[in-house]
């Protein structure tokens, strides 16, 4: 017994169990490069055809007497920066579509109220900024501030995102749990509406304004420039600006938080027993309800987040904006499998960059005939053809895992 204690408190045990640790979290770091990497190269190489296919058609023709460069070369030069503006939004997408694959990984259904958890964490974090714009603190304001700010307003949306999904799921969804499935899907629809007009009645009541725009401060709107070219009489610039950079850094750590918390740490191995059966979990000593209310914090508290990465990115918010992001990153969770949250990682890297690239050259591609407004199209088009051909998602459905 000594012997045995001796050998799993030495060093040797002490750094295999750091080596874990120091694995899952950074597993999802390998993952999201591969996701990216592999979307951006087979994206990439469809359009290429696809401008190769096209360059001496009418379409190419078209193109080279207005800017005296080939389809091809205007296809290849654009790429890169539409593999950037592909990834900030599929980050955005995989963070909302985590909180929908964690809530089914628990209880089997969709949560189609978390669009607007989402939107509620969007107006609560930009209401923190307008309010300190207000009272002159962020005219001026020096770049470590302007950052604490942001931070400030990132927290915020948050905890209003965490703490209204768990008070959702305590008032409309524990007491239908052992319902048919449809009932609480019924109920989630109607939670929704409800958390709409909500947020129109308080925009209405407290300042009278149905859009709100994100405020203009530190150097978020700065460009950095990562090269220049002239192609015929037009000058490209290839750049990423520094909110980009913050969506993708924010949602890069939180994944790696959460995919830590769910594989490295007690709580998530509850979850995970939860997942499987919440009569034995129960049995085990696991209270089921509060590990169900944490998972729709933690849900809620990335879909808050996202709420701010979003408005930081798009700059306009309004009490519909989750609606659409919320759909497309319902889709993501469908597309890499619902339930599974590398899939749904996948699903919204692979989603925005298809969104991207489509609403970038569908325009050029079509000669004006379809434009950027189209690119819903592709999202929901994906959506159609999984259910059909691929139901369990691309990684497969992953409901339950063993603890």
């Amino acid at each position: 017994m000594e012997v045995r204690e001796i050998f799993l408190s030495g060093p040797p045990m002490k750094r295999y169990l750091k080596s874990i640790n120091l694995r899952e979290l950074l597993r999802p770091l390998g993952q999201m490069l591969l996701f990216s990497v592999g979307s951006t190269v087979i994206l990439s190489a469809i359009v290429l055809v696809l401008a190769l296919i096209l360059d001496k058609t009418v379409v190419g023709q078209t193109l080279f007497e207005r800017l005296n460069v080939s389809l091809f070369t205007y296809t290849l030069v654009n790429l890169p920066q539409v593999a950037i503006d592909g990834l900030t939004i599929g980050f955005v997408y995989a963070a909302i579509a985590l909180g929908y694959t964690m809530v089914y990984g628990v209880l089997e259904f969709i949560n189609f109220a978390h669009s607007e958890i989402f939107a509620v964490g969007a107006f609560v974090g930009v209401e923190i900024l307008i309010a300190l714009e207000k009272y002159g603190a962020l005219s001026g304001a020096s770049l470590f501030m302007a950052y604490a700010y942001l931070v400030l307003a990132i927290i915020a949306g948050m905890l209003a995102a965490g703490g209204l999904a768990v008070a959702v799921e305590r008032v409309a969804y524990r007491p239908l749990r052992h319902a048919s499935r449809l009932v609480p899907l019924i109920s989630a629809i109607g939670v929704s509406f409800l958390l709409q007009d909500m947020i129109r009645l308080t925009e209405s009541l407290t300042t009278g304004q149905f859009n709100r725009i994100f405020p203009t401060f530190g150097n978020f709107d700065h460009r950095i420039i990562l090269g220049r070219m002239t192609m015929g009489a037009t000058n490209i610039t290839l750049g990423v600006s520094i909110k980009s950079i913050i969506v993708i850094v924010s949602a890069v750590l939180m994944l790696m938080g959460l995919n830590y918390m769910v594989n490295a740490t007690k709580i998530g191995k509850a979850i995970r027993a939860v997942a499987q059966d919440h009569p034995t979990a129960s049995l085990m000593g696991i209270d089921v309800n509060r590990i169900i209310s944490l998972t729709f914090l933690v849900g809620g508290m990335l879909g808050g987040a996202a709420g701010v990465l979003y408005a930081l990115k798009f700059t306009r918010i309004d009490p519909f904006v989750g609606f659409f992001p919320g759909l497309k990153a319902f889709t993501a969770a469908v597309l890499g499998g619902i339930g599974n949250m590398t899939g749904a990682l996948l699903g919204g890297i692979v989603l925005g960059m298809l969104e991207t690239y489509a609403g970038s050259f569908m325009g050029v591609f079509t000669m004006g005939a379809a434009g950027t407004e189209y690119k819903d199209i592709f999202a929901f088009s994906i959506l159609i053809l999984v259910l059909i051909f691929r139901p369990q998602g691309l990684m497969g459905a992953n409901v339950a895992q063993k603890a």
